[in-house]
């Protein structure tokens, strides 16, 4: 009996139930806050794929803990603390931009499940036509254009760069602010959730040597916004009147309005299967 009392104190304290008053429950509800916010913050911008790069680097860490490498354990060490100074660094527009969120919300909004339904499609079927018939019309008359159609990270220091809109997507709208001699044509369109978020925004410009040297601003900084994000970007040539597409730092260019819709529709749905982004891989 003593011996089974021993084992008990010893081994299964853990199970013991801690004693729980008012401040801890409080503790626990803000750090559920902050935690739930950091995610949804995380998932909305290049943070996300830097979360995934961390995870790699975790799991590394805790290989050379259990095996005992010497090696990589000193330079974590050494390398941790410059690290997370970089990371501070790299991401500063992110941070400010949240706090900055932080501080334009109010406490309801702030609550978890506030978020819009519309979320959850990303894009209707009338705003992917409205894009896909503006596009079109635009480039059979010439008319230079810059669309981006985002879809998990949100370009939101490109957005700031622009003039805000907050209007339903529409393709009259589209081919109006693009129209020429007009004050919105010049820059790019950022769509978001089924609206115009803002318009005359700048983009980063590519800085990959092999693009064509024929190939101007537009597709240069439709390349450098598909390099930093996940959007797909749409170009209308003003010179040619050719319809081109950048995502994932790669450019597909004089697309049919089949081959729109289909890009389209695979940027409306949340998940996209491996057979549908081999397009992307190929040479061209």
């Amino acid at each position: 009996m003593e011996q089974l009392k021993s084992y008990f104190e010893n081994y299964l304290t853990w199970l013991r139930v801690p004693q729980i008053n008012l401040v801890d429950i409080v503790e626990i509800i803000i750090l559920a806050f902050c935690v739930y916010h950091i995610i949804v913050w995380i998932k909305d911008t290049r943070a996300w794929v830097l979360l995934k790069g961390v995870i790699v680097i975790v799991l590394v860490w805790v290989v050379a803990v259990v095996f005992n490498m010497d090696v990589l354990l000193w330079l974590y060490r050494n390398v941790m603390i410059l690290g997370l100074t970089a990371l501070v660094v790299i991401f500063q527009p992110e941070f400010r931009n949240a706090l900055e969120q932080i501080g334009r919300r109010s406490f309801a909004s702030l609550t978890p499940g506030t978020e819009k339904d519309d979320k959850k499609r990303r894009y209707s079927r009338k705003s992917l036509e409205a894009i896909s018939t503006a596009t079109f019309a635009m480039a059979k008359v010439k008319t230079g254009a810059l669309i981006v159609v985002e879809q998990e990270i949100q370009c939101r220091d490109q957005e700031v760069s622009g003039i805000p809109l907050d209007s339903e997507i529409s393709s009259q709208l589209l081919i109006n602010i693009f129209e020429h001699n007009t004050p919105l044509h010049d820059g790019a369109v950022i769509l978001r959730e089924n609206r115009i978020v803002a318009a005359t925004c700048y983009l980063p410009l590519s800085n990959n040597f092999k693009v064509s040297k024929e190939l101007g601003t537009r597709h240069r900084a439709a390349l450098g916004i598909s390099e930093v994000s996940d959007s797909l970007t749409i170009v209308v040539s003003e010179e040619t009147g050719y319809v081109s597409v950048a995502k994932e730092g790669v450019l597909e260019r004089n697309i049919t309005k089949n081959r729109l819709d289909q890009m389209l529709h695979m940027v409306a749905k949340r998940t996209v299967s491996i057979s549908d982004q081999k397009w992307w891989k190929k040479d061209r």
